[in-house]
């Protein structure tokens, strides 16, 4: 069908007339070969595997299946638990059958114990029988097959890479027992020896260093590691964060993808180093189906890609058929912990948005933010004291350039104290806060999580008070090196430590803070200067965990409980706004994110487009670079162009280093300031969309800014384009991201069978714009009438934008509430569909049992690729008709209906005769 094709004259781009050395100190950070339990692990090749299951000891319930299995070479057992979850979810765990120690499983992240809902509509854990989909589970050597039909979706240790390092006890501290205890002990420690057949001492294995710091590895190895095979699979994606494409590459020839949170300064770009955040979730499309794995694990994992065609591996004995051609494309795919457990989530698809929701039903979906946080935040480091805040946000007044926060760094603190202002910078924070009230604006003011240690400061005496801090491996306080100095680190692990966090924003402890003050959380890897790697020593101690377990987790943890503060100082009313910079996943349900400490360059600018798009993979939607780039001063051409790309992306905001020139909007002329003026303006005039597209997030987990591969699964030509992309279904973006360019070729999808097509646009009016496309068959709500923030926009009247397709039928959505309550969720909104068909344009209620109104009304409705028609009737729930004014533009082909003026919240249509 050609119903949805980008047809170039139906989609308008809507041209919205928007008229050194650099480099990572490399040797901070680990490579593979330099972290002990990556090389071990990776030193295994491909081959047969040691596991084997033990078939006897299978018990099938109707929630799981489970089953031991045994490695020949050491005689350890294993516990493989096997459940399928509704949803088309495969949960598979496998942990030490009796391990020496409990070993660590990530809590909090999912959002709820799925081990109590995993019985499907059936009742029937595996079926082997005639059902369509199956597991096949082969015993010796161990491995498992999830099949659909005569197809292979994906095969677990068909290349034998499953490793589970047993926990033991370390040889050279056992006290040698005496008399005749002796030979007994003899004969256990030869047995043990036999266990340890090839898993000699390396060095790593119970201590290791880096540069000048020593990990004590106090339980020994017990790293894990599994494989899968993807038949039919070139394309993988996700598992961010890197600065890299949005196709994952092989790494065959260099290191593996490694997630591992770190203060990465000066980052390098289209490399598998860690970032700031780490989400183990994996998508794999094809024109046939997409699949994701999600390795539920936080200590430091290592990912491998390697392309083949499926072989022998991907076969097990018990497969009955011979498969045709042996030149089937096949990712191979590798995860390597240091510790925990193997507990991986297989979603089945079949499509991208099945595989979104899967992921959802297991981690959240985005948080719905204040609708004023989908605008523009204005942030460097730092705005000197209030009268710099007054001046900037006045300037944005003379300007006429709308924002909705101003932010401060860490200087507007006493001396790196959180939770506290500057004495003598920022004296009176509530009267600069009310001056922003007044005008409907907001701040973010930063709180980190490295607290300085000192006696006369009351966050940090509460803190070691009630033993809250983690603790280092001989049971004192951890400090670290970090903006204040020395630092302690309170162990957000706790849930008592993050409900008396929580408790430190409401009014009455957060001195100055008021209720348009929010929050962002950064330096929360952790980072700590004088620590391994700049983070933590992985032997810290988080009450019976150590800090190597839970180390993803830390961030995750520091936003949960900001969030949670920013809720409770309201009573539950207010949403909150939080920007984190480390993440795991399931961060998404609190706030948003940012690719951190970018650079001036255009390839910076280029790569936050894959960055982003991996985030909202894996479900985090709310996502943005600096805009300008965090370090170095970008040329104007860059500024511009960097404006006009973040105002296409869901997360907006500029941010700048202490040392860069400052750089608001209109400090480089005339001209540039109007052509930035133009690019905020138009994030203001599509809120409406974008606000929409936000709600969605939330309630199904589909991301908001997406590759053309999710709304267009079959047309290989999108699987690896990351230089564009699309805002929910209706909206394609193609920022212009090289200097100097006079126009870009922006590849317009087509819909099934009808391929898509390449489209040059000029870029040249005005010196700059950007080419942003409107769906044909698509209804796309906006305000034109932008004021100086989005609060001051409620009410405002919109324009509807409606695109028809060659079958001259169109359809969208507007949604409203308060824009920055949880009363949503007691129904109080306004969702309607918008349709337009048979040359009828109707508003119709999607919400019949929610209740909300609104003064916003419709001033204009602009018909794209219409006819001429002899009147057009407006008729309202009352049944009351007139006739509407409008005007027709015939070389456009664009009919715009004037001054309908009916009730944004009501039944109406409107009828071209």
């Amino acid at each position: 069908s050609a119903q949805a094709r980008m047809a170039p004259v139906l989609m308008l781009w809507l041209v919205m007339s928007l008229s050194g050395t650099w480099a990572v100190d490399k040797g901070n950070f680990k490579t593979c070969d330099q972290s002990a339990f990556c090389k071990r692990q990776r030193a295994l090749k491909p081959g047969e595997s040691p596991y084997r299951a033990l078939l006897e000891t299978m018990e099938l319930t109707s929630t799981r299946l489970t089953l031991q299995l045994i490695n020949d070479n050491n005689k350890v057992h294993l516990l493989l638990e096997l459940y399928r979850l509704q949803g088309n979810i495969t949960r598979v765990k496998i942990n030490e059958l009796k391990p020496l120690k409990p070993r660590y499983e990530v809590p909090d992240v999912l959002i709820r114990d799925l081990s109590l809902l995993s019985q499907d509509e059936n009742g029937v854990v595996l079926s082997l029988g005639s059902e369509s989909q199956r597991v096949i589970v082969s015993a010796r050597p161990f491995r498992l097959d999830i099949m659909e039909g005569r197809d292979v979706l994906m095969s677990l240790n068909s290349r034998g890479l499953l490793a589970f390092e047993q926990l033991r006890m370390r040889k050279d501290t056992q006290v040698d027992p005496e008399g005749e205890k002796k030979e007994e002990a003899d004969l256990a420690n030869q047995a043990e020896k036999a266990k340890e057949e090839e898993e000699k001492v390396e060095d790593g294995m119970w201590e290791e260093t880096f540069k000048s710091h020593s990990d004590s590895k106090p339980n020994g190895p017990s790293a894990i590691s599994l494989d899968f095979s993807l038949p039919g699979v070139e394309h993988v994606y996700g598992i961010p964060e890197h600065a890299d494409t949005l196709r994952l590459k092989t790494t065959d020839n260099g290191d593996p993808y490694r997630l591992y949170n770190l203060d990465v300064f000066q980052y390098e770009l289209y490399n598998p180093m860690a970032l700031y955040g780490a989400v183990p979730v994996m998508l794999a499309h094809n024109a046939q189906r997409t699949t994701g794995i999600f390795w539920l694990n936080a200590a430091e994992t290592w990912v491998d890609i390697s392309s083949n065609t499926a072989g022998k591996t991907v076969f097990g004995k018990m497969l009955d058929y011979v498969q045709g051609s042996s030149e089937t494309p096949q990712t191979d795919v590798r995860w390597i912990s240091e510790s925990g457990i193997i507990d991986v989530f297989i979603m089945l698809g079949p499509t991208p948005k099945d595989v979104f929701s899967q992921y959802a039903s297991l981690t959240g979906t985005q948080s719905f933010p204040p609708e004023a946080a989908v605008g523009y935040h204005q942030c460097r480091w730092n705005y000197n004291d209030q009268e710099d805040v007054t001046s900037v946000d006045a300037g944005f007044d003379e300007h006429n350039i709308p924002y909705d926060y101003i932010w401060l760094d860490i200087e507007h603190t006493d001396g790196k104290r959180y939770f506290t202002w500057d004495p003598h910078k920022f004296a009176t924070p509530k009267e600069m806060l009310q001056g922003l009230m007044d005008k409907k604006r907001k701040m973010v003011a930063i709180v980190d999580p490295h607290i300085k240690v000192d006696s006369n400061y009351k966050i940090h005496n509460e803190i070691r008070n009630r033993a809250f801090y983690i603790k280092n491996k001989d049971g004192g306080d951890y400090e670290g090196w970090c903006w204040p100095g020395s630092a302690g680190y309170p162990d957000f692990t706790r849930a008592d430590m993050r409900d008396w966090w929580a408790s430190m924003f409401a009014y009455d402890q957060y001195e100055g803070s008021m209720e348009n003050l929010y929050t962002w959380n950064d330096m929360n890897e952790p980072s700590v200067f004088n620590g391994p790697e700049v983070t933590m020593h992985k032997d810290a101690v988080h009450g019976a965990w150590e800090h190597r377990d839970v180390h993803n987790l830390y961030g995750f943890y520091v936003q949960m409980a900001t969030a949670q503060g920013l809720i409770r100082r309201s009573g539950g009313v207010e949403r909150p706004f939080v920007l984190t910079r480390a993440f795991f996943a399931g961060s998404q349900r609190y706030g948003a994110v940012w690719t951190g400490d970018n650079a001036a360059e255009w390839d910076h600018l280029k790569i936050s487009i894959p960055m982003c798009l991996s985030l909202g993979l894996v479900g985090i939607s709310f996502c943005g670079a600096d805009v300008g780039g965090f370090f170095k001063s970008p040329s104007t051409e860059l500024l511009v162009r960097w404006y006009q790309t973040g105002a296409y992306q869901p997360f907006f905001r500029a941010h700048a280093h202490l040392d860069t020139p400052r750089r608001e909007p209109w400090l480089f002329g005339p001209e540039n300031t109007a052509l930035i003026r133009e690019a905020v303006r138009q994030r203001y005039t599509l809120l409406p969309y974008w606000y929409q597209q936000f709600y969605h997030s939330h309630r199904t987990g589909q991301p908001i800014m997406r590759p053309l591969w999710v709304e267009y699964p079959q047309d290989p030509a999108t699987f690896a384009l990351d230089d564009e992309f699309l805002i929910g279904r209706d909206l394609l973006v193609h920022p212009v991201t090289e200097e100097g360019a006079r126009g870009v070729t922006a590849y317009l999808p087509g819909k099934d069978e009808v391929r898509g097509r390449n489209m040059e646009a000029s870029v040249l009016e005005c010196n700059g714009s950007i080419p942003v496309f409107q769906r044909g068959g698509s209804i796309i709500p906006r305000k034109s009438r932008v004021r100086r923030s989005s609060t001051c926009m409620m009410q405002d009247p919109y324009t509807l934008y409606v695109a028809l397709n060659p079958q001259r039928t169109a359809e969208g959505e507007l949604y409203i509430d308060d824009g920055h309550t949880f009363n949503y969720e007691k129904k109080e909104f306004i969702h309607r569909k918008l349709f337009f068909a048979n040359n009828m344009l109707s508003s119709e209620n999607l919400a019949p049992d929610a209740q909300f109104s609104t003064r916003s009304w419709f001033e204009r409705i602009v018909i794209l690729g219409a006819s001429k028609p002899s009147k057009v009737t407006l008729k309202t729930a009352d049944g009351q008709e007139s006739q509407l004014e409008f005007d027709f533009d015939a070389s456009m082909s664009v009919l715009t209906l004037r001054k309908p003026s009916m009730n944004a919240g009501l039944d109406w249509n409107v009828m071209l005769q």
